[in-house]
C-alpha cells in the first residue's frame, strides 16, 4: 500500500527552513510515590519532554485530592493524567466511580489533558454536564493488546472515539507483523482531528518514531530503558539523540536495517549521526521483519528509500529486487536495497564481502612492508568460512576471488556442500570443524550469529583447534570481542572483529543511499565508542 504524506502545515517554519515538527513527546511517569513522581517531572523536562503523563494507577497510598493538587502545582510541564484500570492494561482494580471522580478532579484543578478509556468515555463526558474546563483536553483511548485491526475497523474505531467526546483520539494496537504499522499510518494521515496512533511491541517501534511524518499529535518516550507504560516504548534520549525526532517531517526519507533479530544493530547510530552531520533529511530505523517480501511490498512509497539487510534475509532480499548488481547475483545475497526515486524499483547489491575481505587483508599485511599490495595476502591461503547464509556466501565469494582455497562449514552439511559446489570449494559439517587442521596458518571467518548477545558464552570451535589459524574473523560485533575472538587471540592468532567489517560495508551503503561520499573518518569516530 502506498502511504500518503501528511501536509507540511504541521511544521513550524522560519525563513522557509524547518525548525521542528509539532508532534509532542510525552514522558510516562510510573513512580509509586508522589515525591518520586515530582522528581521524575523535572528529569523529564531536562530530558526534553513536552508533556508528562502522570500514571495515577502506579501510585501507592494515593490520596486523590491532596496528591493531584501537589502534582499539578509541582509540575514544570503540561500534565496528562491517566488512571488506567486493569481491564485496559493498567494497575488500578478499585471502584470505578472513585477512579473517574479523580480524573474529574484533575480536570477541575488544572490538568492539561486527561485520558479516559473508550469503554467509559460516553458516560464520563455526559457527567461533565457541558462544564469541561476550557484548558483541559480529553483524550479518549482504546488499547488492543492482541492485534492491529484492518483499516476499515480502525476507521470505525476512530469514529466511535470521536463520538464519545474526544478532543484527541488515541488508539494503541499490537504489531503481529511490522506491516501492521502501515494501517495505522494510513489512518493517522487521513485524520481530520488530533490523533495519537501507536503500535505496541518491537515490530511496532516504527510507529513511535515516524509519527511526525504522518501528523500524529504525540508519541511516548520513557526516562529510563525498560521502565515503560506500554510495550515497545523508546527512551526520550533515543527519540531525540538517536533518531533526531524533532527534525522528522512529511518529506523525511526512511531507511533502516531489516533483520531478525535486529535490536542489537548499531546501524541506526551510525547512519542517523551521519545524516545529521550531512544535513540529510532522513531517519534510519531498526526494522524487525519476518517476511521481507511482504515488508517491501507494503512500504512501497519512494519515501521508504533504502534498507540494509542482515540475518536471515540476505538471500531472500536478492529475490525481491527488480535489479541486482552482478556481484550480488553471483553471491546470491543482497545486504543493501535502494529504491529508485523515479519509479520505485528496487536495486540490490552486496557490500559485505568488500568490508570483510578488506579488513582481513589489512590485518594480514599488518606492518609488514615486504608484502606486496598488488596481490592479496589471501592468495593460496586455506580460508574456512563458518555459515552458508548470505554473509557466508559473500565472504566465500570474496576469498575465492582473492585466490584463497575455501572450505565451507555449516551445521547443515547439505547447505555447506551446496555453497562449496557453487564457488568451487570443500564442505564440512560444524561437528567436524574441531578436528579439521590439514595445515597451520589457516584463516577462519565466522559469519553466523554464534556468540552474539545475549548468548555470549557460545563459540563455534574449541580453543584448542584455534592454534592452527593465523587469523580469525568474526562478523558478530555485539559484543565487540566475542568468546571466539578472545580465545583466538589467546591462542596466538590475529583477530578482526565484526565492527571493522560493519564500518567497511557501510561506506558503500551510505553512498548509495545519499549520493554523497561516505564520511569515513566520522564512521570510525562514531563506532570507536563501541
Amino acid at each position: 500500500m502506498e502511504l500518503v504524506e501528511s501536509t507540511a502545515a504541521r511544521l513550524n517554519m522560519e525563513n522557509g527552513d524547518v525548525i521542528r515538527n509539532s508532534t509532542l513527546i510525552c514522558a510516562p511517569l510510573m513512580a509509586d510515590s508522589v515525591d518520586r513522581m515530582v522528581k521524575d517531572m523535572y528529569r523529564a523536562k531536562t530530558s526534553g519532554a513536552d508533556v508528562v503523563e502522570l500514571r495515577l494507577d502506579s501510585l501507592k497510598n494515593f490520596n486523590p485530592r491532596r496528591d493531584i493538587e501537589t502534582l499539578i502545582k509541582s509540575c514544570p510541564l503540561p500534565t496528562l493524567f491517566t488512571y488506567r484500570p486493569t481491564w485496559e492494561g493498567g494497575q488500578y482494580d478499585g471502584d470505578e466511580n472513585s477512579r473517574l471522580d479523580a480524573l474529574r478532579f484533575a480536570m477541575e484543578t488544572g490538568a492539561d489533558y486527561i485520558d479516559v478509556e473508550l469503554q467509559v468515555a460516553p458516560e464520563f463526558t455526559k457527567s461533565l454536564l457541558g462544564k469541561k474546563p476550557a484548558k483541559c483536553k480529553i483524550i479518549v483511548s482504546n488499547h488492543n493488546y492482541q492485534i492491529t485491526p484492518s483499516v476499515e475497523d480502525l476507521g470505525n474505531l476512530v469514529v466511535r472515539i470521536q463520538a464519545a467526546g474526544a478532543d484527541i483520539v488515541k488508539f494503541a494496537t499490537t504489531a503481529v507483523d511490522v506491516t501492521d504499522v502501515a494501517r495505522v499510518f494510513q489512518i493517522i494521515v487521513h485524520s481530520q482531528v488530533p490523533i495519537i496512533g501507536l503500535v505496541m511491541g518491537e515490530r511496532g517501534l516504527m510507529s513511535r518514531i515516524l509519527c511526525p511524518k504522518f501528523g500524529a499529535y504525540l508519541t511516548f518516550g520513557t526516562l529510563d530503558p525498560g521502565v515503560i507504560s506500554a510495550p515497545g516504548q523508546p527512551t526520550i534520549d533515543a527519540l531525540l539523540n538517536l533518531y533526531n525526532f524533532r527534525q522528522i517531517g512529511p518529506d523525511t526519507k526512511v531507511y533502516g536495517i531489516i533483520g531478525k533479530p535486529v535490536s542489537h544493530s548499531k546501524s541506526p547510530t551510525l547512519y542517523n549521526e551521519a545524516f545529521k552531520r550531512a544535513g540529510i533529511n532522513g531517519v534510519y530505523l531498526h526494522l524487525l521483519v519476518d517476511d521481507i517480501a511482504k515488508f517491501l511490498q507494503t512500504y512501497s512509497s519512494v519515501d521508504f528509500a533504502g534498507f540494509s539487510v542482515t540475518i536471515p534475509h540476505k538471500e531472500a532480499a536478492a529475490k525481491c529486487c527488480d535489479e541486482v548488481d552482478p556481484v550480488a547475483k553471483s553471491i546470491g545475497a543482497v545486504n543493501c536495497i535502494v529504491r529508485e526515486p523515479t519509479d520505485g524499483k528496487l536495486f540490490g547489491c552486496n557490500t559485505d564481502y568488500v568490508g570483510a575481505i578488506t579488513a582481513i587483508e589489512e590485518a594480514l599485511r599488518g606492518s609488514d612492508v615486504t608484502i606486496s599490495t598488488a596481490s592479496s595476502p589471501l592468495a593460496g591461503k586455506l580460508f574456512v568460512v563458518i555459515g552458508a547464509g548470505g554473509a557466508g556466501k559473500a565472504l566465500a565469494f570474496g576469498a575465492k576471488e582473492k585466490g584463497a582455497r575455501v572450505v565451507i562449514v555449516n551445521r547443515t552439511y547439505d547447505r555447506a556442500k551446496e555453497l562449496a559446489a557453487t564457488i568451487g570449494g570443500d564442505a564440512l559439517s560444524l561437528a567436524e570443524l574441531d578436528n579439521f587442521h590439514p595445515e597451520d596458518g589457516m584463516i577462519l571467518a565466522n559469519t553466523t550469529s554464534i556468540g552474539m548477545q545475549p548468548k555470549v558464552d557460545e563459540t563455534p570451535i574449541s580453543k584448542q583447534a584455534l592454534r592452527h589459524y593465523e587469523l580469525v574473523f568474526d562478523a558478530v560485533y555485539t559484543p565487540k570481542i566475542t568468546r571466539l575472538l578472545r580465545e583466538a587471540e589467546e591462542s596466538g592468532a590475529r583477530i578482526v572483529n565484526g565492527l571493522e567489517m560493519f564500518i567497511g560495508q557501510a561506506y558503500e551503503q551510505f553512498e548509495r543511499f545519499t549520493g554523497l561520499p561516505a564520511p569515513k573518518e566520522l564512521f570510525k569516530e562514531i563506532m570507536s565508542n563501541y
